[in-house]
């Protein structure tokens, strides 16, 4: 085959290109068609106009093919009020390792990049023959999705052939054999005979192919003030989609997750796209100030939506203001910081104040072993927790051993989530461990879990507890958790089944959702102290029963409800 080169883009059309976008006109895409793609150094383009001295830096629309340098195929770092301006441009990821890292930025806007992978990082296939007793599936790869020697043992789904939504819930592979090229075993450490899953259903499952390094997740962005990501299409990632990692401000405007329509594929396959992404779509970690999503678009990825959250730390002494901690990974409370306190039982101390935080050595065989009788992630039982630092408060405290404190500063407080469309996912729709924030108008379809969870995690050592938050307008469809959970249980409860008592979680409003073949109770609240639950509609409920009501309520106190309603 005679190989199609194309022209570099024009003078004439670069000018005309940056016309357009000086008048806030998005620009089309001059490619087209996958044949069209041609290589660009992306990364070249845009550093010779920073150092050119321009904060307007317009690329040339097209369909460009990418190649990382060091796990990475696009950095922005240590700039400062810029403007990358990518309407019409679409990379092609030539890896399957990082699309963008934003690092150590202020105020500086991203518009209009659409970031696929040419290989995917994942691949698909049918199954075709299933052992006894469904441990072992046996799976045929679809033509035009990556081989099985690049196939993973991570992110296992099984979907319907028929509707293409998931069969089942999760499977979690152990290891996955090569027969050949085009047919491989996965073997599942769990499940039985009786699981759903089928002869004929269809199957993805995560691929590796960056033979110059890896970088997990599509875009990153750690250590920046007000960054905007605007208007960014994002068709698959190894990991998640958007990461977060102490950031402030941050927010993302039209932002969209999506299984990339056959039509406009990059190449030809033999079955259109299962998955968008391998994990979360939206994932912030750490935030001063939370981020804002808003319009953004999440489907059909292999984890949560939206997670909002900070890192809480492990108590294993407590001699009065003095406490010895074992950090999650790195420790993140500073001197200075207001500390959730967050008591092994589930009760929730006022908020103290970190006087000091200093090393204090590594973990201890007691400790570690406590640590492992813990219900919580294996990776944090068996190998994490390992450095421990003294954290000295503001007053004294009573906390046992197994207690939680995470800096109130670090954790997201402030966020919004406005008028997104999410679903279709194996787990949460949006889940919040943060504080002053809103859930507005968004639209929630087919989690397979809890489509609005406020909660801390216990299980991933995710903080923290919310106070002032308010879940407003939502229109949840068909999720098989509650459509709505409000809940806080400490590393005691998760053992014993005991949630936490009133005030883990203060002042939550939940008004004016509709809730529409969903489970019963539709609402579900624990450990709240000032709740207001009012006219929230509940239709065409999913195995109710005559004992179900709309709102179901555990160890809360100030309880307002009114006008909830089933239709």
């Amino acid at each position: 085959m005679t190989e199609l080169r194309v022209a570099p883009p024009s003078r004439r059309l670069i000018r005309f290109a940056v016309f357009l976008a000086a008048w806030g006109v998005a620009a089309r895409p001059v490619s087209t068609t996958p044949a069209e793609a041609k290589d660009f150094d992306l990364q070249g383009f845009i550093d010779q106009s920073l150092q050119a001295g321009n904060k307007r830096v317009v690329v040339p629309p097209g369909r460009y093919r990418v190649t990382p340098r060091k796990a990475q195929h696009l950095v922005l770092r240590d700039l400062q009020d810029v403007q990358i301006l990518a309407d019409g441009v679409e990379m092609i990821c030539t890896e399957t390792t990082r699309a963008l890292t934003i690092a150590n930025c202020r105020r500086v806007t991203v518009r209009g990049l659409v970031i696929d992978y040419d290989p995917l990082p994942f691949t698909q296939g049918r199954i075709v023959g299933l052992f006894e007793d469904k441990k072992v599936h046996e799976i045929e790869l679809f033509d035009g999705y990556p081989p099985a020697e690049q196939v993973r043992a991570f992110k296992y789904e099984i979907f319907r052939p028929d509707t293409r939504t998931l069969r089942c819930e999760d499977h979690y592979p152990q290891r996955v054999e090569v027969v050949d090229s085009k047919r491989i075993r996965v073997h599942c450490g769990g499940g039985s005979a009786r699981d759903p899953e089928q002869v004929g259903d269809l199957v993805v499952i995560g691929s590796e192919y960056a033979p110059h390094g890896n970088a997990a997740h599509a875009v990153e962005c750690s250590n920046s003030v007000d960054v905007r990501l605007e208007n960014i299409d994002l068709y698959a990632s190894n990991c998640f989609g958007f990461l977060e990692i102490n950031c402030d401000g941050s927010i993302y405007q039209r932002c969209r997750i999506d299984r990339r329509p056959a039509d406009r594929d990059l190449v030809k396959r033999a079955d259109p796209r299962l998955r968008s992404l391998n994990a979360d779509a939206y994932h912030s970690k750490h935030a001063v100030r939370g981020p804002s999503y808003i319009e953004c678009v999440a489907k059909f990825m292999g984890d949560d939506c939206i997670n909002i959250c900070g890192d809480y730390h492990m108590v294993t002494e407590c001699r009065g203001a003095e406490l010895r901690v074992l950090a999650k990974h790195g420790m993140n409370i500073a001197a200075g910081d207001p500390v959730e306190l967050f008591a092994y039982d589930g009760r929730r101390l006022p908020d103290a104040k970190a006087v000091r935080v200093e090393p204090d050595g590594r973990i201890r065989d007691a400790e570690r072993e406590f640590v492992r009788k813990q219900r919580m992630d294996e990776g944090l039982r068996m190998r994490g927790c390992n450095e421990a630092f003294r954290v000295v408060l503001d007053r004294p405290v009573d906390l046992p051993m197994g207690s939680l404190v995470a800096s109130a500063r670090r954790m997201g407080n402030g966020f919004l989530v406005q008028g997104c469309d999410f679903g279709y996912n194996r787990s949460r729709g949006i889940l919040i461990k943060a504080s002053d924030g809103k859930v507005l108008n968004n639209k929630i379809t087919e989690s397979w879990m809890m489509a609005v969870l406020v909660s801390p995690e216990y299980w991933w050592l995710e903080s923290g507890s919310s106070n002032n938050v308010e879940i407003r307008g939502n229109v949840i469809t068909g999720c098989k958790g509650r459509p709505i959970y409000v809940h806080a249980q400490g590393g005691e409860g998760l053992i014993t089944g005991k949630v936490a008592p009133a005030g883990a979680h203060n002042n939550i409003t939940i008004a004016g959702n509709t809730m529409t073949d969903c489970p019963m109770p539709a609402i579900e609240v624990t450990s709240t102290e000032g709740l207001r639950i009012e006219s929230n509609t509940v239709v065409s409920p999913r195995n109710a029963r005559q004992q179900d009501g709309v709102v179901k309520t555990v160890s809360c106190g100030k309880v307002s409800q009114q006008n909830n309603v089933v239709k």
